[in-house]
């Protein structure tokens, strides 16, 4: 009988090993099923099936898996498997992220099935890992199941490897698993309920006599990806100027040669100029930047330029729509091999000794291009359905819920957090919270979860549980109040809950900070009452309504009938309409368009949060006008009263005023020390206003090597004699974007908006527009110089050979503009006498000076109030003698000396600014009474 005990021993080790070396998702199924009959274990029975396959394979190879999971499960969040007792759920999906919601509900003690709709896993592109997903992954025993996974310094998997490890973590932790099932929807529970035994919430699937089809189900998680199949959740796109990514996978035979090639992390062309520019030269190919990561494929992603791509013949015609220009038909799919295969090759200084394309699911070669910027994201992360008398919670993780930014490798790590985000909720569900509580915390942890980073997140990997405040620091879990979410209580009586969502608040920077946030409810009825009675025009909602354009003239209509014919307005003709209100807006009120009249004519749904920003900045232009409807003469919360006209040339002026007790302020009318307070800060907040960076009268190049410093100082220029000097008059105005607005392209002239744009020197842009006015190559912000007087942008390159062609009359510019002189001491001698300064040898400083001489710039002018003008002049000479000494070590280097000439001039500008105002608060001070 012993031998016969330790036979069964060993076989039992041989079939969880075989189990645990399963290389696919059919292969692990069969060996799991394998295992389970020859153990005479059932594996229906969830509850004891973890504890009765660890007393069978007690093998050593095995003992550091069970010591991994035993310690996961031992986590007080669970309470020992029970904390969800008899809770069943349904996940629809069977990636990463829905295996892992699996897990997590399996240790709380639910009844888990997972459905999923293929037999295998064949998705080979690579995740990038956080450093607490590898954490996380290896408390689950990834190491027994992959030995490689993130060995060394790596830090990613592929998405099939990582399938299959948590899909064998789910079959020894009870959950079922069943392929080849598609869902179809929700079946709602009978009429009749007066049987206990009556059917509860159900599933319709593919196939229908699936014995799934037989489950009541308390909960539903869908995790099937961007084609969400469960209803109740509308997404909203996030989409960006066009980036157009191609992923390739090649097979990798794990030989010698492919194992000595170095991955690419990550390589920008900001970075490496040189290699991109080589790979152009070489090959034709553009690229903005290129990864290549070595796992069961040689996976490479790379973001390739539009025009690179035409010119190969990837693209066969060129269109401005997004999805016509990546449509497959308009795709060679022969060329994009090719085009892929090149810069793999060229990446990897022509190492790999093969590149032939691995299969996807399709039986292709595994290369794809698409546009990364285009991004879907829920409106709400979970709701709650309720039909005679029975409830069914219902969620979205994964990419149903948040679709990742491709270049910053967040799917895997925020999907992560969301299942653990969604298994707490299903706790507090089960245990007896009231549903709009749980509702409402989900909802509350759904706002911070995009903004999720590896710094923001708790750097304590070892506490992370499905309790949210192990994992995020400072959380507060009630920024949605319950009453915010009673529109996700769908219980057949909806129109009951009036939806007010206030959070998160979205404030327009084109309005003061005074203006209250508009709930979603009081606009509408404003909304409602001014477009009353116009032709063709019924407001029921903040989204469809407004999709033919006449609801938006009709209120333009309403509080200026001169702008506007409505009559002769074509109800069919919805861009125009639309385009027609938004250029009115923009040029009558200053309110910015949020997208184009054509799009917005396009969309079937518009997007209703875009919609309640836009119509927000009306309600706020419009209330306080005559017949506005609104509660012009009710007192704001920071205003003594609203006004009952309406400014337009300051609607997108944001002010900001500080609040002083009623008591505070009576004293301070009556304390002169107050009264010259203030009026010296009046002098700082002008000086304040007048900080457009100058447009100098030769066209400098201004290097931007610190642009944040420079704004910081140039709120201190003042428009004295020495600004004058530099500009004559000119100042450049500056340009306040408006949140949702858009402004001309300063390269190709066209419309830009916010969500593509950037902006430097006062000017918005294109992304993909802004390009060194020789070369043509992209720029960054903070890297590029700029020719005020030519309006052109250089790269460093261009701006040395600029610098190389004519030193002198660039020194003469920076002169002229910094108030420094270049060329000689008599000419440095000769701007400060200018400033109102009096000049000085240039003698560098020691250590041994430095100290005294502040000691007595700073006592001098409060010993004495006349003296108040003395201390910027001792700074100044001092600024000039500390230019003169370090000149000497930084006339080889110009871009240094750009560098020092532009910084030094600021500071110039610093003190002339500090000494006109002490200056004026003295004299301000001589004429007031003791």
């Amino acid at each position: 009988m012993g031998e016969t005990e330790d036979e069964r021993t060993v076989q039992a080790g041989q079939l969880f090993e075989t189990f645990v070396q399963a290389t696919t998702c059919k292969g692990t199924l069969q060996a799991f099923s394998i295992l389970c009959r020859q153990m005479d274990l059932d594996p229906l029975d969830y509850t004891h099936f973890y504890s009765r396959l660890k007393a069978a394979i007690s093998s050593w190879k095995v003992k550091s898996l069970w010591t991994k999971l035993d310690k996961r499960a031992g986590q007080k969040v669970y309470n020992h498997g029970e904390a969800c007792q008899g809770t069943k759920c349904l996940i629809v999906g069977g990636g990463p992220c829905g295996l892992r919601t699996a897990i997590e509900l399996a240790l709380l003690g639910c009844k888990v099935v997972v459905i999923e709709k293929r037999d295998t896993f064949s998705r080979n592109n690579v995740l990038h890992l956080w450093p607490y997903t590898i954490h996380d992954l290896r408390a689950l025993g990834a190491k027994n199941f992959y030995g490689k996974f993130c060995a060394g310094s790596l830090d990613h998997i592929s998405i099939r490897q990582l399938q299959l490890m948590l899909i064998k973590v789910c079959l020894i932790l009870g959950v079922e698993i069943h392929v080849n099932v598609e869902f179809v929807e929700l079946l709602e529970p009978r009429e009749d309920q007066s049987d206990s035994d009556s059917p509860g919430w159900r599933v319709a699937i593919r196939p229908s006599d699936h014995p799934v089809t037989e489950i009541d189900f308390d909960v539903v998680i869908g995790a099937d990806g961007r084609k969400n199949t469960l209803d109740g959740f509308s997404r909203k796109e996030f989409r960006g100027k066009l980036a157009i990514a191609i992923t390739a996978n090649f097979v990798n035979r794990n030989t010698t040669a492919e194992a000595s090639v170095e991955e690419i992390s990550g390589v920008a062309f900001i970075f490496n100029q040189k290699f991109f520019l080589d790979l152009k030269e070489e090959t034709g190919i553009d690229l903005e930047n290129i990864v290549y990561y070595k796992d069961n494929t040689h996976y490479f992603v790379m973001t390739a330029k539009k025009q690179s791509l035409l010119d190969k013949g990837v693209i066969l015609n060129d269109y401005m729509e997004t999805e016509r220009l990546l449509d497959r038909d308009n795709i060679d799919n022969e060329a994009l091999r090719s085009y892929a295969r090149e810069a793999a090759d060229f990446g990897t200084n022509y190492q790999l000794p093969s590149l032939d394309y691995a299969v996807n699911s399709y039986d292709q070669p595994d290369v794809t291009m698409f546009d990364f910027t285009s991004m879907y994201a829920s409106e709400n992360a979970a709701l709650l359905r309720e039909k005679h008398g029975r409830q069914l919670l219902v969620a979205l993780v994964g990419d149903s819920l948040l679709e990742p930014f491709w270049p910053m490798g967040t799917g895997c790590a925020r999907g992560f957090l969301a299942a653990f985000d969604t298994a707490w909720m299903v706790r507090g569900w089960t245990q007896g919270r009231g549903p709009l509580d749980v509702l409402a915390e989900r909802e509350s942890l759904y706002r911070l979860l995009p903004q999720t980073t590896t710094e923001n997140i708790n750097k304590h990997f070892e506490q992370y549980s499905i309790e949210p405040s192990t994992r995020y620091p400072n959380l507060n879990s009630s920024v949605i109040r319950p009453h915010q979410v009673r529109h996700l209580l769908m219980n057949g009586q909806e129109h009951s809950y009036p939806i007010e969502r206030r959070g998160p608040s979205r404030r327009s920077t084109n309005f003061s900070s005074t203006e209250a946030v508009v709930l979603q409810s009081e606009l509408l009825t404003w909304c409602q009452k001014q477009t009353q009675g116009y032709r063709g025009v019924e407001v029921t909602d903040l989204g469809s309504s407004w999709r033919d354009g006449l609801a938006l003239c009709a209120l333009i209509h309403h509080q200026r009938p001169d702008l506007i014919d409505f009559e002769s307005l074509a109800a069919e003709d919805f861009a125009s309409n639309n385009q027609l209100a938004f250029d009115l807006a923009e040029r009558e009120f200053g309110i910015q368009p949020v997208t184009t009249g054509k799009e917005l004519a396009l969309e079937q749904q518009p997007d209703q949060l875009l919609l309640v920003l836009y119509l927000s900045k009306f309600y706020e232009a419009f209330r306080g006008l005559p017949g506005g409807h609104g509660d012009s003469n009710e007192p704001d919360e920071n205003n003594e009263k609203s006004s009952g006209k309406t400014n337009h040339t300051l609607l997108n002026q944001p002010h900001h005023r500080k609040r002083i007790p009623k008591n505070d302020k009576k004293l301070e009318d009556n304390d002169p020390t107050h009264k010259r307070r203030r009026k010296g800060t009046h002098y700082l907040a002008e000086l304040s206003c007048q900080s457009a960076p100058l447009a100098g009268t030769d066209g400098e190049l201004q290097e931007n090597k610190d642009r944040s410093m420079a704004t910081l100082l140039a709120k201190f220029e003042e428009n004295s004699s020495s600004a004058r000097l530099h500009n004559k008059g000119s100042v450049r105005k500056a340009a306040v974007p408006g949140l949702g607005g858009s402004d001309t392209c300063h390269f190709c002239q066209k419309r830009v908006y916010i969500m593509e744009r950037l902006s430097a020197e006062g000017h918005f842009f294109h992304r993909e527009c802004f390009r060194c006015a020789v070369c043509g190559c992209t720029l960054r912000l903070g890297t590029h110089s700029f020719d005020s007087q030519q309006g052109s942008f250089y790269c460093k390159n261009h701006v040395k050979q600029r610098l190389g062609t004519k030193p002198d009359a660039f020194k003469k510019k920076m002169s002229d503009h910094n108030g420094v002189g270049t060329s000689s001491s008599s000419s440095l001698s000769s701007s400060r006498a200018t400033n109102g300064f009096p000049a000085a040898g240039l003698r560098a400083p020691t250590s041994g000076t430095v100290g005294p001489w502040l000691r007595r710039g700073l006592s001098w002018p409060w010993r004495a109030g006349r003296a108040v003008s003395v201390l910027p002049g001792r700074v100044t000479g001092r600024v000039c003698e500390t230019a003169s000494a370090v000149r000497a070590h930084l006339s080889r280097r110009s871009e240094d000396y750009v560098f020092l000439c532009e910084l030094l001039s600021l500071g110039l500008r610093l003190v002339c600014s500090m000494h006109q105002v002490l200056g004026q608060m003295y004299q301000e001070a001589q004429t007031q009474p003791p």
